[in-house]
């Protein structure tokens, strides 16, 4: 199969978003109600959108360029940050009142941000910073973060500029 792939007995699931909507399924992570399973439709699509930004960053050979223009004030960096700030200015999570799916790429895309720009990229968006440490904090999540199985890898493979 593609890469990724991921077989689950009868299954075999390629694309990243497949699988992550499949597991998310099997726990009950896409959202409670129709108004949190759209907000976790919309802000999966958001995440992978930030995403594909930062890897064709990331995966260019004009990176030192790239990322000198995406950190500008009032640059594609700050409004994207700016719009997922006012996104959880009346949740504490991106698809609603608990963890969902969404939750996982979008913290792994801001904790990136915070070692490409900085660790203080995230200082003047509160909202975000409370996700950032409600998302660290979680008793599950918290409890893999600092067990042996959670091992800090290269963000990108070895042909990115940005790894």
């Amino acid at each position: 199969p593609n890469l990724p792939y991921y077989i689950d007995g009868e299954y075999k699931i390629t694309q990243s978003n497949a699988i992550l909507r499949y597991i998310a399924r099997k726990h009950n992570m896409l959202g409670d109600d129709e108004r949190s399973r759209v907000d976790v439709d919309i802000m999966l699509e958001n995440a992978m959108d930030f995403r594909n930004g930062v890897v064709r960053m990331c995966y260019n050979p004009k990176y030192e360029e790239l990322i000198a223009e995406y950190k500008k004030a009032g640059g594609q960096m700050e409004n994207q940050l700016t719009g997922f700030d006012k996104w959880l200015s009346s949740r504490t999570w991106f698809g609603g009142k608990k963890i969902t799916v969404v939750d996982f790429p979008m913290y792994e895309l801001l904790d990136q941000h915070r070692l490409m720009v900085g660790a203080d990229v995230l200082d003047k968006y509160a909202n975000l910073k409370k996700f950032m440490s409600a998302f660290e904090n979680d008793a599950k999540i918290k409890a893999y973060m600092t067990s042996p199985k959670f091992v800090k890898l290269p963000v990108n493979n070895k042909s990115a500029s940005f790894k």
